[in-house]
């Protein structure tokens, strides 16, 4: 397991850990760089695992996105090559690889199918994160094409849930709203100021249920198209910050900021091939966003 400690990476841990699995691997960034590779080879040739889920990955938000492009573009390149090639080069038996809805054009026809990948510009505020996964995908059918590699691809919706990323400059919106809701309703604050318009659209999928489909499609597909994997629904950034509002308990007025970037205008994925092989979310959104403040509460804050 590649990036065990972070969001997706420890719910697929605790999802493999609850359906009876023990012989886990995972290492901090202390115990493997995974930039280095040289030591992602040793590595594999010491610990040889017959099946690698890459969850390890630089991720963040617009800000951090437009703050730090080189970063984004350079480390997700480095790690899912040495990641990849490296498990090609070990005799992996399978591998699954998670991408990231950002790899699909900003005006692509919704919601967005596998086939629209590349027939488009990217939304420029996350190209270079999004420029790296779709390299990963594309070197998974490569290898894949070339040497029989059972290498497969999910991508996945917008995530949230516990170990999530609460930093106010890399985080994504769900936990950045949780952030600023929490610190205004500290703070006695009159207004919480929030990002662009508020009218893009989004889907949300909470880690455990993309946990639950990672794991699953690594028992039951082996195809070399990548394959969505959402919740099945979207919902307007506005509307999805009123409800974090009331879920944190913040009375306050929330303010748009409309001279900052809105991000793509929709982003809702087709899950239609995941669906048909049997799996299905099973976390609500008001649900999953009232386990995400308690995890917030337990790891940074306080009520």
């Amino acid at each position: 397991m590649a990036g065990h400690s972070g969001l997706v990476g420890s719910a697929i841990w605790r999802e493999l850990q609850r359906r009876g699995f023990s012989h886990l691997i995972g290492r901090t960034h202390a115990e493997l760089d995974l930039l280095d590779a040289g030591a992602t080879r040793e590595f594999y040739a010491r610990e040889k695992p017959e099946f690698v889920f890459v969850a390890a990955a630089r991720v963040g938000g617009i800000q951090a996105n437009r703050s730090r492009p080189a970063e984004f573009l350079y480390e997700n390149l480095q790690i899912q090559n040495n990641l990849i090639h490296g498990a090609w080069q070990a005799g992996v038996r399978k591998l699954l690889f998670l991408g990231s809805s950002c790899i699909y054009p900003k005006h692509a026809p919704q919601p967005l199918k596998e086939e629209s990948v590349l027939t488009a510009p990217l939304e420029p505020t996350n190209e270079w994160y999004a420029i790296a996964k779709i390299a990963g995908l594309k070197l998974c059918q490569a290898c894949r094409r070339q040497a029989g590699c059972d290498f497969i691809s999910v991508i996945p919706t917008n995530l949230y849930g516990r170990n999530d990323n609460y930093d106010s400059q890399s985080s994504h919106v769900l936990p950045a709203l949780i952030r600023k809701f929490h610190e205004a309703r500290i703070s006695g604050a009159a207004a919480a100021v929030c990002w662009g318009t508020g009218t893009p659209r989004r889907e949300f999928l909470h880690a455990d249920d993309l946990a639950r489909a990672c794991v699953f499609l690594m028992e039951n597909y082996s195809d070399e198209q990548f394959i969505n994997a959402g919740y099945g629904g979207d919902i307007s950034i506005r509307e999805v910050a009123e409800l974090v509002k009331c879920i944190v308990g913040f009375r306050g007025a929330i303010v748009w900021d409309t001279s900052r970037p809105d991000g793509a205008p929709r982003k809702l994925m087709d899950s239609s091939r995941l669906l048909a092989l049997g799996w299905k979310p099973k976390v609500d959104l008001e649900s999953g966003l009232r386990f995400a403040y308690e995890d917030f509460l337990k790891r940074l804050g306080k009520a």
